[in-house]
């Protein structure tokens, strides 16, 4: 690997590559996701020492002096920045390495960000399936005062007849069907809506932070409602059913394979052993430009 600093004409080979980093040249219709530019994109580059007065040679990991230049290092996608010395320095030296809490990088930042996407449509899924439980409620509660005014606005809305063979089908009859439904079956459809909200938010906390049990009870939820998807997808198939259908696999079929639930690809042990090749110092250390002590 050749050093990124401008003075420094040294190369030594490395054992690994580096997350966000290819030695080969790129394939033109196989380009790589970099999740590290991704991040640091959105959110900056994380830094260390830009407020120390000075820099010691063990200190050449993260920031290091060249020709008079200081050059910083992102722990994160592992991009040098010049930056001046800070006019008022808040320390004398950059923090030792056990004060400093690494970022994730590599395919651990790759299962953070994907997690966080499944949570915040788990999250999407809890406030829909939430309100649609307290709707139902409000309903049965009040459904003898509703009754006349949704039917009258229904009827003005479609022009359907209130009377004869046309009166018993069309959107009027089921709405009227739907006020004759007791009131212990609609106080058992809001209990299903609102505990299903409460599982679906309750995936969302857990793969926010990335805990492993929530991506056991995600697989599982998700895997259990595939078959009534297939079932619905029989009967009518619209392009919303088809997307929810698409993702739900795709959930499915990345938390079995790249989180390796189950035992699958080697489980938990394995996925830890990933981890630790891209996250750590030892990770940092073994791409790191010539002249950084080891």
């Amino acid at each position: 690997m050749t050093c990124p600093l401008p003075s420094c004409d040294v190369s030594v080979p490395a054992p690994r590559e580096a997350p966000g980093v290819r030695r080969s040249p790129p394939h033109r219709f196989r380009p790589r996701f970099h999740w590290e530019l991704l991040v640091c994109g959105l959110g900056g580059h994380e830094l260390v020492g830009t407020d120390a007065q000075e820099l010691r040679p063990e200190d050449a990991v993260v920031a290091r002096d060249v020709a008079g230049v200081r050059w910083h290092r992102c722990v994160r996608c592992d991009s040098w920045l010049p930056l001046p010395p800070p006019a008022t320095p808040e320390r004398d030296h950059p923090p030792d390495r056990d004060e400093i809490e690494l970022p994730l990088r590599g395919r651990p930042l790759r299962d953070r960000v994907v997690l966080r996407l499944i949570a915040i449509n788990r999250a999407l899924h809890f406030l829909a399936l939430g309100l649609l439980g307290v709707a139902i409620l409000l309903f049965s509660a009040n459904r003898a005062d509703l009754h006349d005014v949704v039917l009258r606005v229904v009827t003005d809305l479609t022009g359907e007849a209130t009377s004869g063979a046309a009166g018993r089908h069309g959107l009027r009859h089921r709405v009227d069907e739907l006020f004759s439904l007791s009131s212990g079956r609609l106080h058992v459809f809001a209990a299903i809506a609102i505990a299903y909200a409460l599982v679906e938010g309750l995936e969302a906390v857990g793969l926010w932070y990335g805990r492993r049990w929530a991506e056991y009870l995600t697989l599982i939820v998700t895997a259990s409602l595939l078959p009534l998807e297939v079932y619905e997808l029989s009967h009518t198939v619209t392009p919303f059913k088809v997307v929810a259908f698409i993702i739900n696999v795709a959930v499915v079929a990345y938390l079995l394979f790249a989180k390796r639930l189950f035992g699958l690809r080697g489980g938990a042990a394995a996925d830890e052993a990933a981890r630790e090749q891209d996250v750590g110092w030892d990770a940092l250390e073994a791409n790191t430009p010539a002249g950084a002590p080891a």
